[in-house]
């Protein structure tokens, strides 16, 4: 059975191949010295429309990410607000059912803290950095998909390319008196869907890195925030291990009905280009 399995596979891949260097030998794609865009993707056969897939799909990861992967949704401004307030009031309930209702990366970490405040403030410090740890890794994952588009385009390219330049040589040989301006356009056919593959691979890996720095970025940030929101139950947990009753409605606010203070570095400051 495997080796039926694998003499399967190669009488397919051979298909294929043979079609893509069919489909890309019929193609023309210069006219008056101009090149042809429809024509140069469809010169790339079954395997160039592979890579076309992959654009797709990239195009599509990289608008969801910078909708998803942005400071207004990893912390909002507001939700950070009004958990500052309900814990600086010692309303730890409130604040965790806020944590659940309003999903979002500063919810989680908080939410995660404000279930251990029973076993101490180090046991509430310890679940946000686990927390943090477990979306960051979530969001990297997340983005793992442009790399592995940007890894596999190329060496599909690459792929075609060889194929065609087998064909292309296959035909030099067999010509009764070759010439070089007849070997051209089929080298030429060949090395599109290198061409291809590298239009793919070079945008998806940039897209890639500046995701992964923002990702850091972020992820920093909204540790400094949780850490800062979370800040009056440390000091109501140190009030109550003294025997004293902990102060409510302490939150440092200039007068009744203001905003609690949020720390500026990460809710004012404009976000990196």
């Amino acid at each position: 059975m495997p080796r039926l399995g694998r003499a399967v596979g190669i009488a397919l891949a051979q298909v294929l191949l043979v079609t893509a260097s069919a489909s890309a030998q019929d193609a023309s794609f210069f006219q008056d010295g101009q090149v042809d865009v429809p024509a140069l993707i469809r010169a790339g056969g079954i395997i160039g429309w592979i890579i076309v897939g992959l654009s797709v799909a990239m195009v599509a990861l990289i608008l969801e990410h910078l909708m998803s992967i942005r400071r207004g949704s990893l912390m909002p401004r507001r939700q950070a607000e009004e958990l500052h307030q309900l814990i600086a009031n010692n309303q730890y309930n409130e604040a965790e059912t806020l944590c659940r209702q309003r999903h979002s990366f500063l919810g989680f970490v908080v939410g995660a803290g404000l279930q251990e405040t029973g076993l101490g403030y180090t046991a509430v410090e310890k679940g946000m950095e686990d927390a943090a740890q477990e979306q960051a890794a979530r969001l990297y994952r997340k983005i793992e998909y442009l790399s592995v588009i940007g890894t596999l385009a190329p060496m599909l390219g690459l792929m075609g390319t060889v194929w065609g330049m087998i064909q292309a040589f296959g035909e030099f040989a067999e010509a009764a008196v070759p010439q070089p301006a007849d070997f051209a356009p089929a080298i030429s056919q060949a090395l599109v869907t290198t061409l291809m593959g590298l239009a793919v691979a070079v945008p998806a890996l940039a897209a890639f890195a500046i995701f992964r720095n923002r990702i850091d970025e972020f992820v920093a940030e909204t540790s400094l925030v949780a850490e800062h929101i979370i800040k009056p139950l440390k000091r109501s947990i140190v009030e109550k291990r003294k025997g004293r009753p902990a102060a409510t409605g302490t939150a440092p606010t200039a007068a009744a009905g203001s905003r609690p203070s949020v720390p500026t570095v990460a809710m004012e400051r404009e976000p990196r280009r």
